[in-house]
């Protein structure tokens, strides 16, 4: 990162930034070009590593290249704000972000499916626990991200 005064470099405070983030924006090679989607998300703290919990459909374009190519980049960013200048080039924002990457597999048994549709739910809605019937674990599969590089930026003025 070419300014490190804007680096977010503990872990606890990258997570805390992925926590405050409501979307999360996977990007998967296609070969010709980037497919980036933004997705709802789920985050567990699995030292050493940081696993990232995506849901999907059980079939589409996602799928077809992520079968292909298993390496990711993710990006979240939150807390914007707009800083207004006199001139055009004082005008900033505000914000935190994390970036990073890593390798993706598709979990589809339901055990998988049961434990990263918990961690996205608790990442909406922390306080609740829930069920999930067969007939909603069959419609989805589970996207597990291994984190193998993670960076987190804030711009505060």
């Amino acid at each position: 990162m070419r300014r490190s005064d804007r680096a977010i470099t503990k872990r606890e405070e990258i997570l805390e930034v992925l926590n405050k983030c409501d979307v999360i924006r996977l990007g998967i090679n296609t070969h010709d070009y980037p497919y980036i989607v933004p997705l709802n998300f789920g985050v567990e703290d699995t030292k050493p590593l940081l696993t990232i919990y995506l849901h999907s459909a059980t079939e589409g374009l996602k799928l077809d290249l992520i079968s292909k190519d298993s390496r990711v980049g993710f990006e979240a960013d939150c807390s914007h704000r707009l800083i207004v200048g006199d001139v055009a080039c004082d005008y900033t924002m505000e914000y935190e972000s994390v970036i990073g990457c890593g390798v993706i597999s598709v979990r589809d048994d339901d055990e998988w499916k049961k434990r990263g549709l918990q961690a996205i739910m608790r990442h909406y809605d922390p306080e609740r626990v829930f069920d999930f019937t067969e007939q909603q674990l069959a419609a989805v599969c589970i996207l597990q991200i291994d984190v193998t590089r993670i960076t987190g930026k804030r711009l505060k003025r």
